[in-house]
């Protein structure tokens, strides 16, 4: 398998960010690309009211695109996310859809995590325009690679990673938008951190540079082997990087040193619910 994660400025444009994002799938697949992870809120990302006039319901005319890109292309693509509307929720759900080659959803994830924080003197409360989800998920890609879904901020909270290794996922996707502050100070080490203790392969795709509202990403978008080597960053605009998806390096890796297979569940358990 040969993966790309495609790094781009999103903005409240959804029909540019929607040709940029096409520009960068296809020539992802023309340079051999057979998992193609687009980044978190890829089709319109900005303030409460950006995202609300761009929520669309999964059989809207964004995940309409996505599924027949796809499909011509025969390759597995994960929509990084969409601001989801759904019926009967007051709140937008942040989803992301895995789309096999054939056009037909395999999997959707909803995020867990609500990224609610102050951090580089500005508040972000996303859980006000957002509902979290509470579903854990792992797919299937077309060669029967298993992936694990997650987006941006659960990359903080290795409990929900190690649970998707568990399950079997060797590839894991993380589409982002992982601001320019914590992005400088914490992606390169959590990407890395999160495939070293899962022995799997990290894609991981960032959004890069100012969108609406004054909000801005780290870019960084890339891809890491389970002994924690980057085999692919990405430069300081909006492009796609790609790299192998190495199995048998993933089985030597697991087999020499087997973390995975020396966990001791039974002596795991919770501690009771402390303030952080």
């Amino acid at each position: 398998m040969r993966a790309a994660a495609i790094q781009m400025n999103s903005t409240a444009d959804k029909q540019r960010n929607l040709a940029t994002a096409e520009r960068l799938v296809r020539a992802a697949a023309a340079d051999g690309s057979t998992l193609v992870v687009l980044p978190e809120k890829f089709n319109a990302i900005g303030t409460h009211d950006d995202l609300v006039r761009g929520a669309e319901p999964l059989d809207g005319p964004t995940m309409g695109w996505a599924r027949s890109l796809a499909r011509e292309l025969g390759i597995d693509l994960v929509a990084g996310s969409i601001a989801e509307r759904r019926d009967g929720h007051d709140k937008l759900s942040n989803t992301s859809v895995h789309i096999g080659p054939d056009g037909v959803d395999r999997a959707l994830y909803r995020k867990i995590h609500m990224f609610d924080v102050t951090v580089g003197g500005r508040e972000y409360r996303e859980s006000e325009s957002e509902q979290a989800g509470d579903e854990i998920v792992t797919s299937e890609a077309a060669d029967g690679v298993s992936l694990g879904l997650t987006v941006c901020y659960d990359l903080r909270f290795p409990e929900l990673f190690r649970i998707l290794a568990v399950r079997g996922a060797r590839v894991l996707s993380v589409p982002s938008a992982f601001t320019a502050v914590t992005g400088a100070a914490h992606w390169d080490t959590l990407v890395r951190a999160r495939a070293i203790e899962n022995q799997a392969f990290v894609v991981a795709p960032d959004q890069i540079g100012v969108h609406p509202g004054g909000m801005e990403s780290y870019g960084g978008s890339q891809i890491v082997d389970p002994w924690g080597d980057v085999l692919a960053r990405a430069a300081d605009e909006e492009c796609f990087v790609a790299a192998d998806v190495d199995l048998a390096r993933q089985d030597e890796v697991r087999a020499t040193l087997p973390s995975l297979a020396n966990r001791v569940p039974a002596a795991y358990r919770w501690p009771g619910e402390a303030g952080a």
